[in-house]
């Protein structure tokens, strides 16, 4: 009785039928970058109809502006990065553009209002492009992502002395609004800490893979719960001491927060303990309780987030978060309309409370849009961080994009009251330039893990195996055919044929 035909196996399946190569996408990409113009260039409309009742050749300006920076950014990623995702570039170019608008908005209501001040925007274009040069360099000098590791513990030496820099120089070249994170220079000012939070995730990322052991062995078991040694508690000891000196010294609780919440994801990512997410947590609010003890500008953060109403008038009091609120309240789901809000009523509006101006004029519903902007931002910088094969990649690419999440909330928390306000600004909405030259670089790692993840795995080439030597290679006899044969009888001797 005859046997039916055996089935392939997955093995000779894979052979027969090997997968296919994904593709670039990067069609797709140029795609939503015209979608995101197309909105872009159409809430500027808006603004200026509204604003001026006519359009004047300023939105031809910032939208060519615009289109340029962004186009020239999707050819460098068709480029440099061909496989990268290509949701992540339109994601932040929608972004910047929305900020862009809102910050020319805010330029208008001010010049209406008969302020004498210097306009926002076209400086916002200009950090944008330095930005995009930044992010050209990242793609073009970083070719793997990898490579990054032999420079962690430089990084991470720089990144502390960029941290702790303003805290150390007198306030007159470091301080702004209270907070010490500026370093004035002739010409400008930047943030160190902005980029100081991309050197250390680098840096942790390295340390983690390497020391990754320490981290998962268990010392004593407490009430069910298995803790650290106490020998490897000092990275995370170090990271809460420098979040407590950065909150005491240079008073800046976001990015204390910022940065010591991402060291805890980043370490939870890497051993899947929670038991370091609750040991960190709880050391970052024992130090945040002496803080505020000790302190007067904490316990000023804290009133003005527990009634803002209490402190309106008082000297750095409540008067910019409960004016921020009374422009949510305004705007309602749906908002007043792009150019019809009064958002220049809220101090430092195009910087730390652009949000606050976002929901009044876009509403409830438009500002949760942009949210969710961020998010879907997020989600496909945590889905490369899965699917790349190093271990470095995954820590460096969820590291990446919990920091935009976590800066998101920090700002939108303090903006609307969930959390006491901090300095931190919104990744790519706000005014200014160290934030955008910063997240630009951001994004930059992150299209560069995104298109390891993505790019076909290389097959291995085969190695050679070892030869023998000569005297002890074997000889091998070539028989000629019958036609070389009689080819040969009909030579003359002279050996050339005839």
């Amino acid at each position: 009785m005859s046997q039916p035909p055996a089935t392939p196996g997955a093995a000779a399946q894979y052979t027969t039928n090997p997968p296919r190569e994904l593709p670039k996408r990067r069609g797709t990409e140029l795609v939503m970058l015209a979608l995101s113009a197309l909105i872009v260039t159409s809430a500027f409309v808006l603004v200026q109809a509204n604003q001026e009742q006519e359009l004047s050749w300023s939105v031809v300006w910032y939208g060519l502006a615009y289109l340029s920076i962004f186009g020239v950014a999707h050819l460098a990623v068709r480029r440099w990065a061909p496989y990268a995702d290509p949701l992540i570039l339109p994601c932040v170019a929608l972004l910047n553009g929305l900020g862009l608008v809102m910050i020319h908005r805010i330029d208008l209501a001010e010049a209406a209002g008969g302020e004498d001040v210097t306009a926002s925007a076209p400086r916002q274009v200009l950090f944008t492009v330095v930005a995009l040069a930044f992010f050209l360099g990242v793609l073009i000098v970083i070719s793997d992502h990898r490579t990054l590791t032999r420079y962690a513990y430089i990084l991470g030496l720089v990144g502390i002395v960029a941290l702790a820099l303003p805290a150390v120089l007198p306030s007159s070249i470091s301080e702004v609004n209270g907070a010490k994170v500026w370093l004035k220079l002739p010409g400008f000012s930047i943030q160190p800490g902005e980029f100081a939070k991309i050197a250390l995730m680098i840096f942790f990322a390295s340390f983690l893979v390497a020391k990754r052991d320490l981290f998962m062995s268990a010392g004593k078991r407490v009430l069910g719960v298995e803790l650290p040694r106490a020998r490897d508690l000092g990275p995370i000891i170090i990271a809460a001491l420098a979040c407590l000196g950065i909150l005491v010294f240079e008073k800046d609780l976001g990015t204390a927060l910022l940065f010591f919440g991402i060291v805890l994801v980043m370490l939870y990512v890497a051993t899947e303990r929670i038991i370091w997410v609750v040991l960190g947590l709880s050391m970052f609010s024992v130090g945040g309780i002496i803080a505020y003890t000790l302190f007067t500008h904490v316990q000023q953060r804290v009133a003005n987030w527990i009634d803002p109403l209490e402190t309106y008038y008082d000297a750095g009091g409540g008067y910019q978060i409960a004016q921020g609120l009374f422009g949510l309240g305004t705007g309602g789901f749906l908002g007043t309309g792009l150019g019809l809000g009064r958002p220049d009523t809220v101090p430092e509006a195009h910087t730390d409370f652009i949000s606050a101006a976002l929901g009044e004029e876009l509403g409830f519903a438009g500002l949760a849009a942009i949210l969710l902007l961020y998010m879907l931002l997020a989600m496909r910088g945590m889905r490369s961080a899965l699917a790349v094969r190093d271990t470095f990649g995954k820590l460096l690419g969820g590291g990446l994009s919990f920091a935009i999440i976590m800066q998101v909330f920090v700002i939108v928390g303090g903006v609307t009251k969930l959390i006491p306000m901090t300095g931190v600004t919104t990744p790519f909405l706000s005014a200014g330039g160290s934030s955008l030259l910063a997240n630009y670089i951001l994004v930059a790692l992150l299209l560069r893990i995104s298109d390891a993840a993505r790019r076909p795995q290389q097959p291995a080439k085969p190695k050679p195996g070892p030869k023998a030597p000569l005297a002890e290679a074997h000889t091998v006899m070539v028989q000629r055919s019958q036609a070389e044969a009689g080819l040969a009888a009909h030579q003359p001797e002279g050996g050339n044929p005839p």
